[in-house]
């Protein structure tokens, strides 16, 4: 049993669907291994719960390894930025706002450890996670004309939707709270 698995055993039976459906998302039939783990981290990173945290980041250590974990920090990491940026731009719908330069910086999209399709596919699922519409839009049109499937996107998401139910439905230690 992998670390994610053993997180998930300790889910109360209120969230026993999210443990039946992590080991089915993470084994998808089009997604190569370092696209379904890529995922799975980054949207772990991004959900900012330490031990899902951790524990996709063993998994993915083991897995895929280095250049995978090093994509998702990445793409965890820019969209933490990006999202807030854009989700105000969008949210806000000023077109003054529209025509100010960005002027931040996502050079690392363009030069990834592993692929720029697959970064880019991490990207689009810390995105929806965090419910920016111009960025899944933006994500979802590269990684597409980048040739991952529509089957593709929709099973990245199908994992950044379980471990993001999976942060949620995590029982916190009573250590951590008090």
């Amino acid at each position: 049993m992998n670390a994610l698995q053993k997180l998930a055993a300790q889910l109360p039976d209120a969230a026993k669907d999210l443990r039946l459906n992590l080991p089915n998302v993470l084994q998808s039939a089009v997604l190569s291994p370092a696209q379904a783990w890529g995922v799975a981290l980054a949207v772990a990173m991004a959900t900012r719960h330490p031990e899902l945290r951790d524990a996709a980041l063993a998994d993915a250590e083991t897995a895929v390894g280095a250049a995978v974990v090093d994509d998702a920090v990445a793409a965890a990491s820019l969209m933490a930025m990006n999202n807030i940026y854009y989700r105000f731009r969008h949210l806000v719908g000023r077109p003054e706002y529209e025509q100010k330069a960005p002027r931040l910086r996502m050079q690392r999209l363009q030069k990834p450890a592993t692929n720029a399709a697959d970064l880019e596919l991490m990207a689009l699922a810390v995105s929806a996670v965090h419910g920016c519409a111009m960025c899944v839009a933006a994500h979802e049109s590269v990684v597409t004309k980048a040739g991952i499937t529509e089957d593709q996107v929709h099973d990245a998401i199908r994992i950044a939707a379980v471990i993001h139910g999976l942060a949620v439905a995590i029982p916190i230690p009573r250590s951590a709270v008090a």
